[in-house]
């Protein structure tokens, strides 16, 4: 069985900086790749940790939107902290995207992220 897989692209999230789809579609799957929080407009960096976390939900958003749905057909989050300090700020914002029964999510510390970005996130989304 062979599962066509559609690409789902937005200029509302900012554009792919490497070789990867904002998101991808397979069957009733929604593959949302990392955001980080770059201004799709400028594609530049939100300045600090509240405006970063924001612009990457509101990132994954506008490619959610792009595919025809919402942040709440999410079934998984994995969040990416230079600092888990911060996971608390995480937590009150990503209440203010996804409506509860929340998702399965993780959360990582990890070193660094691209373009010196403190947050990024992808989802996995059920559509149809």
């Amino acid at each position: 069985m062979t599962i066509s897989r559609k690409i789902i692209s937005t200029p509302a999230a900012p554009a792919a900086i490497g070789t990867y789809s904002q998101a991808v579609q397979a069957g009733n799957t929604l593959y949302l790749s990392g955001q980080i929080g770059l201004d799709p407009a400028s594609m530049t960096l939100a300045e600090g940790i509240d405006a970063q976390i924001v612009r990457v939900f509101e990132n994954l958003k506008a490619v959610a939107v792009a595919a025809g749905t919402t942040l709440d057909a999410a079934v998984k989050f994995n969040i990416y902290l230079t600092d888990l300090a911060n996971f608390a700020k995480v937590n009150e914002t990503m209440a203010k995207y996804v409506a509860q029964p929340y998702p399965a999510r993780a959360a990582v510390g990890v070193k660094e992220l691209p373009r010196g970005a403190l947050v990024e996130a992808d989802a996995i989304l059920v559509v149809g």
